[in-house]
């Protein structure tokens, strides 16, 4: 259900809330936070489908700051979204005019669900200092996206690094989760030697790319190389160098299984998918305390990294970093023999019972036979 509340007041919004919650049900009872985005009108669809797909784990008000024009006069246009319009949570949208632009948390304070945490998304432009933003100030947790400012990663993240104050979160970061749990898990295993030095390779446009640069440059304590790709698909490669040789964390450009290859273990693929921005929002969700692995990525890793201005073909040739077509190659060398041995078990699974049976009497009588004859 979408209730339109044209030229409105946050007081006739609170109003009309509580009368579709009456209408609906206690649909906003269970609401664990309050999601505020601040977007503009371009984008504000997208976002809010984003957030419903992510409230169905976290199920939140979700409280929609669309910045309008300021040249018109002032002007408060109201929406609420409940039931199947709204996913797992209530939504309204205050889409601001004029001076009530710059005014955007006069207008969410009265709307916030009382005693419940904060959290403020900026999925496109966000401001250079989100904790010192009049909105961000309010929140426990401050959620921004490297990827969709309009500058180079390493600008972008560099101003992070500078502003960043306890709670701020990238979505860049969690683009990379499942790449630091397999890297991780990959160390766990022998040998146990010390990582001599590092290679990421990544498209030129993703900050995923660095961050994981430098949380290796800050857990691992070795060199780490940066090199970039001609294409945009975020991480593609992890070359970690140990006495023992080299593991290799590989995903092709538009793939979504990595191949993993490291000495004295058999080569694997492992499923490795492009994360959507719901779960990349959802897990940011998650958790209310602010992430420390990110700040020592983002302030004391990253600076440390090389930013050489070395490709991916360079990088692939002088040996620091894995050759993609082979880990291509290595793939489909894998795929081939588990579909042997899958064509082989069918060959020599074991006959039903009526057939085993039948197969045994057989070979009795053919003994029977033989017998017979030499007698």
């Amino acid at each position: 259900m979408i209730i339109d509340l044209p030229d409105t007041t946050t007081t006739a919004i609170s109003k009309r809330l509580v009368a579709a919650r009456q209408d609906v049900g206690s649909m906003a009872l269970s609401r664990v936070l309050t999601l505020i985005i601040v977007v503009d009108e371009q984008v504000a669809e997208q976002a809010i489908a984003t957030a419903n797909s992510a409230s169905r784990q976290h199920p939140s008000r979700i409280i929609v700051v669309v910045l309008g024009n300021k040249r018109s006069s002032a002007r408060l246009d109201g929406q609420i979204r409940v039931g199947g319009d709204a996913g797992a949570s209530e939504v309204v949208v205050c889409r601001l005019f004029g001076p009530l632009v710059d005014h955007g948390r006069s207008v969410v304070t009265p709307l916030l669900l009382a005693d419940s945490p904060i959290v403020v998304w900026w999925p496109a432009e966000a401001p250079k200092n989100p904790g010192a933003d009049p909105i961000g100030e309010m929140a426990q947790r401050r959620v921004t996206d490297s990827t969709e400012v309009g500058v180079q990663p390493r600008t972008a993240l560099r101003r992070l690094a500078e502003s960043y104050t306890p709670g701020d979160t990238d979505l860049a970061w969690s683009r990379i989760t499942r790449w630091r749990g397999l890297l991780a898990a990959a160390l766990d295993q022998a040998p146990f030697e010390p990582v001599l030095r590092a290679t990421v390779t990544g498209a030129p446009d993703s900050p995923s790319a660095d961050l994981l640069a430098g949380w290796l440059a800050d857990r691992l304590k070795c060199p780490v190389e940066l090199a970039r790709s001609r294409k945009s698909s975020g991480v593609i490669s992890v070359r970690l160098v140990r006495a023992s040789g080299p593991l290799d964390l590989v995903r092709p450009e538009e793939g979504n299984v990595a191949t993993l290859c490291q000495p004295g273990q058999p080569n694997r693929t492992i499923a490795l998918t492009h994360r959507t921005d719901a779960e990349c929002l959802a897990d940011e969700l998650r958790r209310l305390d602010p992430d420390e692995v990110y700040e020592d990525a983002l302030r004391r890793g990253l600076p440390t990294v090389h930013h050489t201005r070395m490709t991916q073909s360079r990088a692939v040739k002088e040996g620091l970093a894995p050759s993609v077509a082979e880990a291509e190659k290595v793939a489909r060398s894998l795929k081939r023999q588990a579909r042997a041995m899958a064509s082989n078990s069918m060959v020599t699974a074991a006959l039903p019972p009526k057939a085993a049976a039948s197969e045994a009497g057989a070979v009795k009588k053919a003994a029977r036979r033989k017998l017979a004859a030499a007698d």
